[in-house]
């Protein structure tokens, strides 16, 4: 299971015209599932994005986490992180957990991060979506959890 996290200053998610997801300061998480994955991986991942120290401190050090500055978060489903790009000029998405089992463990996800953080905000599975946000440094990171 991989996660693109980007702390944000604002960001949201849109199906067609309607706004399914909005939230101000915090991370955006680009979820990806692959197959394999289970119950473990998804809490030990949830776990890293809430917690990972990416945002300033007092003496603007990366020290505080998205729970520490009581953040939010906004979880959009992303099929492409699963990719095998490491030779060729396409993708193989061969890694990817089948659709089913993908939202199963996107929605179990989304459900773990809602015990700990008050805003949870998610677009929408499988749906054609347009993401905007304001990337505050700009900071990103790849967090990949595998099974033990």
């Amino acid at each position: 299971m991989r996660a693109l996290i980007q702390r944000v200053s604002e960001a949201s998610v849109r199906v067609q015209d309607e706004v399914v997801g909005e939230i101000e300061r915090g991370i955006l998480v680009l979820l990806g599932v692959e197959q394999g994955d289970d119950d473990s991986v998804v809490d030990r991942l949830c776990e890293r994005v809430l917690t990972y120290r990416i945002f300033p401190d007092d003496q603007d050090h990366m020290n505080l986490s998205l729970v520490d500055i009581d953040g939010q978060l906004l979880v959009v489903s992303q099929f492409t992180l699963a990719a095998d790009t490491r030779k060729g000029r396409r993708p193989s998405f061969s890694s990817a957990a089948a659709p089913d089992v993908a939202e199963r463990y996107y929605e179990e996800f989304v459900l773990a991060a809602r015990r700990t953080i008050d805003v949870v905000e998610t677009g929408r599975f499988g749906a054609d979506m347009k993401v905007q946000l304001v990337n505050d440094g700009p900071v990103t990171f790849l967090l990949e959890v595998e099974l033990a």
